[in-house]
């Protein structure tokens, strides 16, 4: 299958802006590159086996952001919308490249590498030979076109809460799933259940076949559905590892789904946003219980008190 690649060059202060455009155009992927990011995994090398010289080399400012849409849709259309708006907000420049899903998924293989998350959490890739060495829980994981590869600030915070969180009696929401990672990582950290869910046909695949892989398919169960709109239970524990505004909008209603002294665990916040996400669970009667950044990106643990 071929794909049309949109790519935005902006400002990362525009960052949630001009993701929620291209995910209300129905972007089926994304992915954010910041030269700042590739610096910091070089002064790094453990959590990476290799790093492509040439990115290393890109010093432009801004950051890169990357969104994939199928030329089974309505590519004109989606076109003209999202060049609308990124001009009339001046978000930055626009470029476009058709992409084969095999080319693509070869391609970016040579940045993923296996890397650790919290305390003894390994992300995999489903193409590495890794031997587990103490506690080591293992993820295997080939994320596809849905995206999530582990190796995100936003992804690594999310990993460390669950770890603090769940317990073999939790039951644990995965609201925007991508690859599955999360959710997975839940269920191998003993949940007894797992809801994952995704709006993305393509991330509900992957899912589950992610979960197949890890061999916790009986106690993941995916979902495509919007955020948690077709949910009627509650968890122990809900993980959104979103974009700030969907967040604030999520909370409000999140009592509906969260049970008694319930944890939610939100990231994919920019810093500069984190005063904000803060209020919105404190003005919905959530105690913060623990709250951690890395670079430019912040992750909030709260819990539900009234």
């Amino acid at each position: 299958m071929n794909w049309l690649e949109v790519i935005i060059k902006t400002k990362p202060e525009n960052e949630d802006l001009v993701s929620s455009i291209l995910y209300d155009n129905g972007a089926t992927g994304l992915t954010i590159e910041d030269p700042n990011d590739i610096v910091e995994l070089d002064k790094a090398k453990g959590a990476w086996d290799f790093i492509e010289p040439e990115l290393l080399e890109n010093k432009e400012e801004g950051i890169i952001i990357k969104a994939y849409y199928s030329e089974a849709e309505d590519l004109e259309a989606i076109l003209d919308d999202i060049s609308e708006k990124i001009r009339r907000h001046g978000l930055g420049e626009i470029l476009t490249s058709k992409v084969d899903e095999s080319d693509w998924a070869e391609n970016w293989k040579i940045h993923y590498k296996t890397t650790k998350v919290g305390d003894n959490i390994v992300i995999k890739p489903s193409w590495e030979e890794y031997e587990p060495t103490g506690e080591d829980i293992v993820i295997e994981l080939d994320p596809g076109m849905a995206f999530g590869t582990g190796s995100h600030e936003t992804t690594v915070m999310c990993a460390k809460a669950l770890e603090r969180n769940v317990s073999p009696t939790s039951t644990v929401f995965d609201v925007g799933c991508g690859s599955g990672i999360l959710g997975i990582i839940a269920a191998k950290l003993g949940a007894g259940r797992v809801l994952a869910i995704d709006l993305d046909p393509m991330c509900v695949k992957v899912t589950k076949e992610n979960a197949v892989i890890n061999q916790v398919d009986e106690t993941i169960q995916v979902e495509e559905g919007n955020l948690l709109h077709m949910v009627e239970e509650k968890a122990d524990v809900i993980v959104a590892n979103i974009i700030a505004e969907i967040i604030i909008d999520l909370v409000p209603g999140l009592r509906n789904h969260l049970k008694a002294k319930g944890v939610f665990i939100a990231s994919g916040i920019i810093e500069s946003k984190l005063e904000r996400v803060k209020e919105a669970l404190l003005g919905n009667g959530y105690e913060i219980m623990d709250v951690e950044v890395m670079n430019g990106w912040a992750a909030i643990t709260s819990k539900m008190v009234i």
